[in-house]
């Protein structure tokens, strides 16, 4: 029996995003949005790279809703 591919779930252009925003963060450049405070956070360095690939229209899954 053959495996199934497994499809990405994002794409190559959202790794990207996502690694520039880490080492933004680690260098201790990378700003959240409107107040501009730097970032600690890991999560928050992700998030911040995802948003950025969404906007450039990567693939990415929906945002989940609270």
């Amino acid at each position: 029996m053959a495996k199934k591919a497994k499809k990405r779930k994002y794409s190559k252009g959202a790794a990207k995003k996502v690694k520039r925003a880490m080492k933004k963060k680690k260098a201790g450049t990378l700003r959240s949005g409107r107040s501009g405070k730097k970032v600690k956070s890991r999560k928050q360095a992700i998030a911040i790279g995802l948003s950025e690939a969404r906007k450039k229209g990567a693939k990415v899954p929906k945002k989940k809703k609270s």
